[in-house]
């Protein structure tokens, strides 16, 4: 395993902020009636975890994408076959209100998780991508919960 670099980390901890933003909104009143005030109402609470989950969702089946340009054959087919699930399912899996779509949100998380580590054993994904995605995953999926339970 190599070290993650300091960009890729840098910027995937950015990328958690409307995920952990989300959750504390949730979970402080306070702190949800001044987002509301400063941002507008989309920018608060489940919302933004939402909105913005099923856009990374997105994001990451172009990521998938990427490392299924390494392949050749049967496993370049299936891996671009395979990344175009995350996208997929965050657009057919996030309506019927806030608390399905957070599950959704969560389920489709943790299953692309599953597909990161399939695209890692092929040796498409670089050697630090698996600590790099189970911490960004673990913290994703922890601020859905918040906004799912809370």
């Amino acid at each position: 395993m190599t070290r993650i670099p300091t960009a890729a980390l840098a910027l995937g901890f950015a990328g958690l902020i409307p995920f952990v933003w989300g959750a504390l909104t949730m979970l402080d009143p306070a702190l949800q009636a001044w987002g509301v005030e400063a941002l507008g109402p989309r920018f608060v609470g489940p919302y933004v975890m939402l909105f913005y989950g099923a856009i990374i969702l997105s994001f990451m089946s172009g990521v998938l994408w990427g490392f299924a340009t390494k392949a050749d054959g049967a496993v370049a087919a299936a891996g671009y076959a395979l990344s175009v699930v995350p996208a997929l399912w965050a657009f057919f899996m996030t309506g019927g209100g806030p608390t399905h779509a957070g599950i959704s949100l969560i389920a489709g998380f943790v299953g692309l998780l599953g597909l990161d580590w399939l695209f890692a054993r092929q040796g498409l994904a670089p050697g630090w991508w698996m600590p790099l995605r189970l911490l960004l995953t673990a913290i994703v999926v922890i601020c859905l919960a918040v906004g799912v339970f809370a």
